[in-house]
């Protein structure tokens, strides 16, 4: 997987991608992160990317033209799957969705920042939009870091434990259930029986019971009404 991510503020996304997880999927060459400047794509002096809105308005608005040539030159070098823009009215980033963008091979992100970009950007260039929760940052990068994260851990070979991924929380709409390791008992606290018992279908249904509680208690927005 290639992913290209548009930024104003190169400097706070190089930290997400230099250390664990993803880091080590860089390093096995299983995905690749290359960070644009989005001031490298302008003319004028101040590398200008921002200008007053049309009607009057507090908050200035990322111009049209820098993200033009930037993803036009992007596009002519190869072929996209997605062009995202992180956006607090897009679409709620979910597990869900997370596993479909991990099967692209090739992604744009064009990160926000002031007020948002121009119309005529989201009209003519993005193909989707993708919100990590209701409420406003000061611009897209922590989203898309959020967002790579959430996709590239699902590619196969980057976690060591290739079923890791399927068994986390919401792949199946519940919660994680109650998890536990060494020691089997500390200050009198001990962990369940059922989970020492090597007894694994029991434990398997002790894990499923548990999630729905779990779900049921914290998230029930995630159940169906059957349940």
């Amino acid at each position: 997987m290639r992913i290209d991510i548009i930024t104003v503020v190169p400097e706070i996304l190089k930290s997400p991608f230099e250390a664990s997880i993803l880091k080590r999927a860089i390093d096995k060459g299983l995905v690749e992160i290359h960070i644009h400047n989005l001031r490298d794509y302008t003319n004028t002096n101040y590398k200008q990317v921002d200008d007053y809105q049309y009607g009057g308005g507090a908050g200035m608005v990322m111009m049209l033209e820098p993200i033009d040539k930037c993803i036009t030159k992007l596009k002519s070098e190869r072929k996209y799957d997605e062009i995202i823009y992180m956006s607090p009215d897009g679409e709620r980033l979910n597990q869900s969705l997370a596993n479909s963008i991990s099967l692209q091979e090739n992604l744009i992100i064009l990160c926000g920042h002031y007020k948002g970009v121009d119309q005529r950007v989201r009209d003519h260039f993005i193909t989707r939009e993708i919100s990590i929760g209701d409420y406003v940052l000061s611009g897209g990068e922590l989203g898309a870091a959020v967002l790579c994260d959430s996709i590239i851990r699902l590619i196969p070979g980057v976690l060591g434990n290739e079923t890791s991924a399927l068994t986390d929380a919401f792949q199946d709409n519940l919660l994680s259930p109650p998890i536990y390791t060494r020691p089997a008992e500390y200050k009198g606290w001990k962990v369940p029986d059922i989970l020492l018992s090597g007894h694994q279908k029991k434990i398997d249904e002790w894990r499923d019971e548990k999630a729905l509680l779990h779900t049921k208690a914290k998230r029930p927005d995630l159940l169906d009404e059957e349940y």
